[in-house]
């Protein structure tokens, strides 16, 4: 059964606290947290009471999504819940929500029914009836509503640490619901799980609470509510009516339903206006959108007293509406106030005003020392990321041989902006290789380094302004301007080679291209693979079996012509078994195909002892993935003429075709249709590879390293 834990965010909340904190004891979840921003009420006092410690958090620091992203940070259930302060969960609620994640593997949120309090108004009473009856209970996958509520919804640990809450001011959680249909994962409604909840405002609060609701929908997915008058008068009429039902269903006498009836109108009337107000609120001048926001939201951007624009100023005299005749005029432009503090690249562009910090003097022989300090700067990650993993498992190993290291993260996302170090540490020692050393966030700390280590492109700018540094060193695990096209990006990702920093580049043919195109100084080191995990498991070897690395939102990774090879495969041998792996999304193809989506190194190694014929491609530098095939005894199909022949020869373990689905579609029937061919590819492949260890990858880092501290001293 998997651990669940809740987080409640809570201000003033004192009304239905006890009641949410006694049910959620009833329920027996792991874990509760709740996070309080500056309650003034009784609300800490009801909690402690409880039994649960609040985490308090200044007012100002409080966001919809930052605030939901550091609760799941400080809890440790598979699962995590997020109710609101006012949602009471059923009997029940908690079983329901494990078994909807039972429903199947990929399930990476759920969300159950609001269920109106006795004293909720009519209107509201129908509408949170009818709306969740518009929801059919089970699976929802992309392409389905993408709806998500936080007052009541829960989700996988796996899930919100792939995807987590974007940090906008509303609708936090339908721009997950959002995020993660796109990514592959699925959602289940379950109508089990439900919450008595109802907001039961004053009408004006209803009317700016809707305003609030909508901006936020409009920012998070870019909806704008329709309008017009009579669609408008329309719909009220046909709420209205509803509503008087509804109170003739639930026994309201004559006088009560009179009464209701101009209620009803207010409310809906309101609704419709000030949903599209919201949905509209950029267009509105900012002291009328802090009037209208139930938070006194005004965002202001706008200079002087009013906010707006003074008689259209920035308007070019000779282009006013009275200009000449034959002359268009411009319209009257709109002044925009600078919105915040940095440009898009910061860092990039102080390096290119500034340039780089200067280095300390080099002190003859320091390239020998048996101890060197080196801090390695890495840009934003997620688990799985294969060039994290690289560099964490090489640097996991320079810091046994004895080398003091420390790692230093380039937030430039802002991904990691709620984690505290602590917690980006234990994530890297769990996602990627057990480090001994400090974690840092951010340069504030900067203690200085004999090699500072730039990685991703985006750190080599900052890195190149970190003082008190010995050397630099850049260790590029693929040429990612290629990941580009032309753009900002590109030219700024070709802009790290030429700064004078050594480089240790992730394959030969990477050093070369370094060398060849850029004049850059460069060393080159292996992948290494782990042969504890990857080797021949002992599981029945299929004849009929093509396993592809169909990571399609990688372009680099060219699965529209690998889709295009299977295709022509499929068409020559209908029969075959056919499975695409490395990316949640499932993808629309021709043929029939076995979905397994993103798997763990183990599930990998079993796969690949269980496999025919493995197929990857790269168009720059290689993946790691097929000397981990070859590793398994799997012969595996590359492209040719790219970066894998500088690491396996022309005619190594490797069975290489060109991009052409004919010739890949040839390469994986040689292998299909000849054992022989089969049995020699495996067995070279598993030769191969047995030296490409992450011990011997270390071995040649840590002499790039001393390589450019080496270039330091001769250059003095």
């Amino acid at each position: 059964m998997p651990s669940m834990s809740v987080v409640i965010p809570v201000k003033d909340g004192e009304r239905y606290l006890e009641e949410l904190l006694d049910a959620l004891a009833r329920e027996g979840v792991d874990e509760v947290l709740v996070i309080d921003s500056g309650s003034r009420d009784r609300s800490l006092q009801i909690v402690r009471a409880a039994g649960v410690e609040p985490l308090e958090i200044d007012p100002a620091e409080f966001g919809h999504g930052r605030t939901r992203n550091l609760g799941a940070q400080r809890t440790s259930g598979e699962l995590i819940c997020f109710l609101t302060q006012d949602a009471t969960p059923v009997p029940g609620w908690a079983t329901a929500y494990r078994e909807a994640f039972a429903l199947d593997e990929h399930v990476g949120a759920a969300y159950g029914p609001h269920l109106p309090r006795p004293d909720t108004s009519p209107m509201i009473a129908r509408e949170l009836t009818e709306f969740f009856a518009g929801f059919a209970a089970g699976v929802q996958r992309q392409g389905d509503a993408t709806f998500l509520s936080n007052v009541n919804a829960c989700y996988a640990r796996a899930c919100w640490e792939e995807i987590r809450f974007r940090e906008i001011a509303y609708s936090e959680d339908q721009a997950f619901g959002a995020d993660m249909l796109q990514d592959g994962w699925i959602k289940v409604y379950q109508p089990s799980a439900a919450v008595l909840h109802a907001h039961d405002y004053g009408a004006l609060e209803f009317m700016r609470r809707y305003f609030d609701e909508y901006r936020g929908l409009h920012e998070s997915t870019g909806h704008v509510e329709p309008f017009g008058m009579l669609a408008t008068a329309r719909q009220v009429r046909a709420a209205v009516a509803g509503d008087r039902r509804w109170a003739s269903e639930q026994g309201l006498s004559g006088t009560e339903q009179a009464s209701l009836t101009a209620r009803s109108a207010v409310h809906h009337g309101g609704r419709r206006v000030f949903s599209a107000l919201g949905s509209r609120a950029e267009h509105l001048p900012a002291p009328v959108r802090g009037r209208l926001s139930l938070e006194g939201r005004d965002d202001r951007t706008a200079t002087g007293a009013t906010g707006e624009s003074a008689a259209a100023p920035g308007l070019s005299p000779d282009l006013a509406p009275d200009a000449a005749p034959g002359v268009s005029p411009v319209p009257p432009s709109t002044h925009i106030a600078p919105k915040r503090d940095h440009d898009d690249y910061q860092d990039v562009a102080r390096f290119w005003r500034e340039g780089a910090a200067p280095l300390l003097d080099p002190v003859p022989g320091m390239a020998e020392r048996e101890r060197l300090r080196l801090a390695l700067v890495i840009p934003s990650f997620r688990r799985g990321s294969g060039g994290h993993n690289t560099l964490l498992q090489i640097f996991s190993r320079l810091e046994r041989r004895g080398h003091l290291c420390s790692v230093w993260l380039y937030d430039f996302t802002g991904q990691h902006l709620a984690e505290w170090p602590a917690v980006i540490r234990a994530d890297i020692r769990e996602f990627f290789a057990p480090i001994e050393g400090p974690v840092y966030k951010g340069f504030a700390d900067w203690q200085g380094a004999d090699v500072a280590i730039a990685t991703g492109w985006q750190t080599v700018h900052p890195t190149l302004m970190l003082d008190q540094c010995r050397a630099r060193a850049y260790i590029v695990n693929d040429h990612e301007p290629e990941f580009y096209a032309a753009s900002t990006e590109r030219e700024m990702a070709e802009d790290t080679y030429r700064h004078d920093l050594h480089c240790i580049a992730a394959s030969p043919w990477l050093r070369d291209l370094l060398i060849e195109r850029y004049a850059a100084s460069a060393d080159a080191f292996q992948l290494g693979v782990d042969h504890s995990l990857y080797q021949p498991r002992p599981v029945t070897r299929r004849k009929d079996t093509v396993i592809y690395y169909a990571r399609h939102v990688t372009p680099r990774r060219a699965v529209p012509v690998g889709l295009m090879a299977l295709s022509e495969l499929h068409r020559r041998r209908p029969d075959l078994r056919i499975v695409l792996f490395g990316d949640e999304g499932k993808l629309e193809s021709p043929f029939p195909y076995e979905h397994l989506g993103v798997l763990t190194p183990p599930q990998l190694a079993t796969l690949y002892s269980e496999a025919t014929v493995g197929l990857c491609l790269s168009l720059t530098n290689f993946s790691l993935m097929p000397k981990e095939m070859l590793a398994c005894g799997l012969p595996c199909v590359e492209l040719a003429d790219v970066s894998a022949e500088s690491i396996f020869g022309s005619d190594g373990p490797l069975e290489l075709a060109t991009l052409d689905p004919r010739a890949i579609a040839d390469a994986l029937e040689r292998l299909l249709d000849d054992p022989e061919h089969w049995e020699q590819r495996s067995r070279e492949g598993i030769e191969f590879v047995a030296s490409h260890t992450w011990e011997h990858a270390t071995d040649e880092v840590e002499a790039g390293l001393r390589h450019a501290l080496r270039e330091r001293e001769q250059s003095e």
